[in-house]
């Protein structure tokens, strides 16, 4: 593992963040600015106080040198560097660890979500008892036919194997939890399963789920870097992860938790775009 020296833009000590977003970017000079400067503007306009994990993912275009320039005129933006890319999840286990805030969340950098969604979905959180996972439903995707199946087969197979999970929309981004339950999971994946990993544990953990309804705009720049083989990588190591015994046995021994059986499953919180609305089970 190669990782470059981080650098705070800021070493005001009296900088105490609300919460802290870790921001992977992968070649992502066509809208990283825009995306960082989207979030500052509106966690500043509503009055929180927002740290920013920003990770240069081994980029090879002027991605790094974007982020820099961004912190230097910004408090609270931490820049962290990867030397060489070793997946998207690698990027993001990088940067947690340089996370202060009480709630921490990951987010991608490609814009798709609006920055006052993302507000919206802290301010909801942040309302709860604190045992609960905040993340997006992408519920109105400007995605093409072909994207649009793969999202729905993906998401159903996820419920065929974990029926309880209770999410539509495992990887829908950002999502935002306590730092003390993310720090607990003990993250592993290093590609694109981080996403249903952080979900079935928080799950295992007993946590709730929160889903907020947002509109996922088309990207304005840069590409997707999900491939044809991340479908296959996705479904055969979900298969692993659902039927290997050895996970759960180390991941109960390191979070020191009773995993929670079939019959556990907590309660799912369901959040329209702007106010969040609680459903009982059945």
């Amino acid at each position: 593992m190669q990782i470059r020296e981080f650098e705070m833009s800021t070493n005001n000590p009296s900088f105490l963040p609300d919460v802290s977003f870790v921001v992977p970017c992968y070649n992502e000079e066509g809208m990283i600015g825009y995306t960082l400067q989207r979030l500052h503007m509106a966690f500043v306009k509503a009055g929180y106080s927002l740290e920013l994990v920003v990770v240069d993912n081994g980029s090879a275009d002027r991605t790094g040198e974007i982020i820099n320039e961004f912190a230097a005129h910004h408090e609270g933006v931490i820049c962290h560097h990867v030397e060489v890319n070793e997946g998207y999840g690698f990027g993001i286990l990088s940067g947690l660890p340089l996370c202060t805030a009480p709630w921490v969340g990951v987010i991608p950098a490609d814009g798709q979500v609006d920055a006052e969604d993302v507000v919206h979905l802290y301010e909801a959180v942040i309302t709860t008892d604190g045992n609960v996972l905040g993340k997006v439903r992408r519920r109105f995707r400007m995605d093409g036919l072909y994207r649009k199946w793969v999202s729905t087969s993906y998401n159903v197979f996820v419920r065929l194997l974990w029926p309880s999970l209770e999410s539509i929309d495992i990887n829908g981004s950002p999502k935002l939890l306590p730092r003390e339950a993310i720090m607990n999971m003990g993250l592993k994946s290093k590609g694109w399963l981080l996403d249903p990993e952080i979900m079935i544990k928080a799950h295992y953990m007993g946590m709730r789920v929160m889903e907020f309804n947002v509109f996922s705009r088309m990207r304005g720049n840069g590409v997707s870097h999900v491939k044809v083989m991340t479908c296959w990588e996705f479904l055969r190591n979900l298969l692993i992860f659902r039927f290997s015994r050895e996970w759960k046995r180390n991941f109960q021994e390191m979070a020191g938790l009773k995993l929670r059986t079939k019959h556990q499953g907590p309660n799912r919180i369901s959040a329209g775009e702007s106010k969040p609305v609680v459903r009982s089970r059945a």
